[in-house]
């Protein structure tokens, strides 16, 4: 079984991380906002996984046991605030759109971890207030609990190019389609085109990470073509994959 680590106070900092390291699971006392200003990270919850590059950042509520991995090389800023303080007013993980000036705050702030002179806590109050303004943005992948949506997961997520259809895969697993969608429907909320999307947008924001051209990346993530990838790729997160790297 694997041991969590349990560290109360969650610590403001900032940390590299080479491409495909960890950070194992561990949980906080406090909140905490992880952003990369550099490279892709992705946050793993028992509920599901967040994938953020550097025009996100991922809130991460007191008390959940997440862990960190590292896509491309990784600067990664960590800020932790004390559970008094949630200025988004959430209680479960979250991806959250970073505008230019958000970034500049966060790098800022967890550079200078240890000062705590006034120009410094005005610029954390701005911090806050820049986050309380910050949409979220649907980048969660939700991990079913079930087994058979668990086995059909284990496959998308080791091919997302596999394009079969849904009754076919289903065969492979010894259930019908329509089981399977009735299934994620009541377990996750999304129908089957939905899910097998979002299991690729993720896949594609770490190939993006690890620097692949556009083109291999749509037909490793299973779009028949690059226009149609980039199409479904604006629509979820306002920018083109050649866009990524910039915050806003």
């Amino acid at each position: 079984m694997q041991k969590i680590r349990h560290t109360p106070v969650a610590p403001t900092r900032t940390q590299r991380l080479a491409s495909g390291g960890e950070i194992d699971a561990h949980r906080h006392d406090d909140h905490q906002i992880a952003y990369a200003s550099q490279g892709t990270i992705a946050v793993t919850t028992d509920a599901g996984s967040w994938v953020a590059p550097a025009t996100r950042a991922l809130w991460i509520p007191a008390g959940t046991v997440h862990q960190h991995q590292a896509h491309g090389e990784l600067d990664l800023h960590l800020v932790g605030l004390p559970t008094t303080e949630n200025p988004l007013g959430l209680d479960r993980p979250a991806v959250l759109a970073v505008s230019p000036l958000l970034r500049e705050l966060i790098v800022a702030y967890t550079r200078t971890p240890g000062d705590d002179s006034a120009p410094r806590l005005r610029l954390r109050a701005v911090m806050l207030d820049q986050l309380r303004v910050s949409p979220e943005q649907p980048l969660h992948l939700p991990t079913p609990t079930g087994p058979l949506l668990r086995e059909l997961h284990a496959i998308l997520r080791a091919d997302p190019a596999d394009n079969r259809p849904l009754d076919e895969l289903g065969r492979q697993i010894g259930a019908s389609a329509r089981t399977l969608s009735r299934r994620l429907r009541a377990e996750l909320g999304l129908s089957y085109p939905q899910w097998r999307t979002q299991i690729r947008l993720h896949h594609a924001l770490i190939l993006l990470a690890e620097d692949l051209p556009v083109t291999a990346v749509a037909h490793r993530c299973g779009w028949s073509s690059a226009s149609t990838f980039i199409d479904v790729f604006r629509r979820a997160f306002g920018h083109t994959p050649g866009a990524r790297t910039a915050a806003g």
